[in-house]
């Protein structure tokens, strides 16, 4: 029997040779020639003003909710369909959260949904992009500008993925990464805060070093460096940067490899949709999104549960994920659901997530939506 992970982290077979050099380098701490590279590939790729590489993507959201200067009954609007991070990172600096629906068509936090829920303590808008497809963000953009608010993208899914042209991560003041093993670009554990906005570099920069400037004296602008800031050690290892530093060399084939995996399960399942047994994803014309995730909704939770033990049993592991934050004991603590929930829950709970990697073999997913079809044949 057959036997397809839902997740291999990406290797290009070049990372034990960069992480022996980084070895030989006697400098693994971090900002060392890997960290450099990989935070200058970033800055190329995106325009942003500063990509500081971090230890998660986890860390580039906090540092994000730091830099937005949060204080105690600020509220920042953000959807209940996310990971547990974009919520912490706000709540952690004591912001009441605000969640809201999605659009059932792309996962993404509804516009209409966001300009709802402002309010006279509204001071941050965190759009996230599920799925490497991009929110609707000239109208978010267009509500941040009219409401001065401010905008922070998580783009933990979308590395390489863009709206109307411009990468994702670079609408808002800040954007973050995820370099995590499920993403498309790995190191292990790892992300990146982009900072469109020039006037937050320094700051920043004193926050990811423990809040002492640091990184101002390595380049010779201080001749000592002291405690300036609150901060923590948002710093990854060399060894970290090392090994996602070859795969950023060879981040067009990897996402090409992945876009032709896409592309062969949308091809092979449209019959499936067009006969109304599942749906399949949705991306608007002007996002060009990155393949991170291939996806279907069944008709029910039941249909789910039911496809999704059918397919454990043919050895193929297919996973749903986001238990909606404001159902959660942590999300009814911290913050409220504004508005009716419409879609967040119904369409959560339709959606099963295929495996999906660099590298997957095309006779896999033809054994995956082979075992979909038997599936459906027989129900």
């Amino acid at each position: 029997m057959k036997n397809i992970s839902f997740n291999v982290p990406p290797k290009t077979g070049k990372e034990e040779e960069c992480i022996r050099k980084a070895i030989e380098s006697r400098h693994i701490c971090g900002d060392g020639e890997f960290t450099k590279l990989c935070s200058s590939f970033l800055e190329k790729d995106t325009g942003a003003k500063r990509v500081l590489l971090t230890t998660s993507g986890t860390h580039s959201l906090e540092l994000a909710a730091h830099l937005c200067d949060l204080q105690s009954g600020d509220e920042v609007i953000l959807p209940s369909y996310t990971f547990s991070s974009t919520a912490n990172a706000f709540a952690l600096e004591g912001a009441t959260l605000v969640f809201v629906d999605v659009d059932p068509k792309t996962m993404n936090i509804s516009p209409e949904a966001i300009e709802q829920a402002i309010t006279d303590k509204t001071k941050v808008i965190c759009a996230v992009h599920y799925a490497g497809v991009g929110c609707d963000m000239d109208r978010i953009c267009d509500i941040a500008s009219r409401y001065g608010l401010m905008l922070v993208e998580d783009a933990a899914q979308a590395v390489c993925a863009d709206y109307k042209g411009k990468r994702l991560g670079t609408f808002g003041t800040f954007g973050c990464y995820s370099f995590h093993e499920t993403k498309n670009y790995s190191m292990g554990e790892g992300g990146a805060l982009l900072i469109n906005d020039a006037s937050y570099i320094e700051r920043a920069e004193i926050m990811r070093e423990k809040g002492t400037d640091r990184s101002l004296f390595l380049r010779g602008q201080v001749d000592k460096y002291t405690w300036r800031d609150i901060g923590s050690s948002y710093l990854p290892s060399e060894l970290n940067a090392a090994y996602l530093w070859p795969q950023l060399e060879m981040f067009r084939e990897i996402n090409e490899n992945r876009l032709a995996s896409w592309n062969r399960y949308y091809k092979a399942l449209s019959r499936l949709s067009e006969k109304g047994k599942i749906e399949l994803p949705y991306v608007p014309s002007e996002c060009s999104h990155n393949a991170h995730m291939f996806y279907i909704k069944t008709k029910s939770l039941g249909e789910r549960t039911s496809l999704s033990a059918f397919l454990k049993e043919r050895g193929i592991l297919a996973v749903f994920h986001y238990v909606p934050l404001h159902s959660a004991a942590a999300g009814r603590k911290y913050g409220r659901f504004n508005g009716e929930d419409l879609y967040t829950t119904s369409e959560s709970e339709r959606l099963l997530r295929l495996p999906m990697y660099y590298g997957l073999e095309p006779a896999d997913i033809d054994w995956i939506v082979n075992s979909i079809y038997d599936f459906y044949a027989n129900n």
